[in-house]
């Protein structure tokens, strides 16, 4: 029987696997897509990883969220994730918020907050809903100023450009 994990530990945890969502993120923003990372890790360990790919594939689903999730099923051969940890830069959206849950991710752990499409806490609580047949304990906050401040960024660079033409 394995002994429970300490809060410092998982905070710590958290921190890292944020820190390499955050990698992601930069990437995904290197290529010119909103900069948002996923990673979805088990036991510690990153099983997959994803930043959004909307723009590249043509793709309105091809946010980082859904498509971590998509690998991880495919890594562990199963779609229940019920012992996954899902990280994220930004909160979900609606449609992201109900993958996470569809998938049965145990626990989703995400940075900025997203005030106007946020589906996890900021609009709605998708992930803890009672009336689902699932509920995610989430944690949001971590990195919160990094993800927030990369997202800021990317668009500031964008609204500047487009005064350009």
């Amino acid at each position: 029987m394995s002994s429970p994990r300490e809060p410092d530990a998982d905070a710590d945890l958290d921190r890292r696997m944020m820190e390499h969502a955050l990698g992601l993120a930069r990437h995904a923003a290197e290529l010119g897509e909103v900069p948002v990372g996923a990673v979805v890790a088990r036991e510690g360990r990153i099983v997959a990883q994803a930043f959004n790919l909307r723009e590249t594939l043509r793709d309105p689903t091809a946010h980082a969220e859904r498509l971590a999730l998509t690998l991880a099923g495919r890594a562990l051969g199963r779609w229940r994730l019920d012992d996954c940890t899902l990280y994220v830069t930004l909160e979900p959206c609606v449609m992201c918020a109900g993958a996470i849950v569809q998938s049965r991710v145990a626990t989703l752990v995400y940075g900025a907050p997203d005030p106007k499409a946020g589906a996890c806490r900021s609009l709605y609580r998708l992930t803890d809903d009672r009336r689902l047949n699932h509920r995610v304990a989430t944690r949001s906050g971590v990195l919160a100023r990094e993800c927030g401040e990369i997202l800021s960024l990317f668009f500031h660079e964008r609204r500047d450009s487009s005064k350009l033409r």
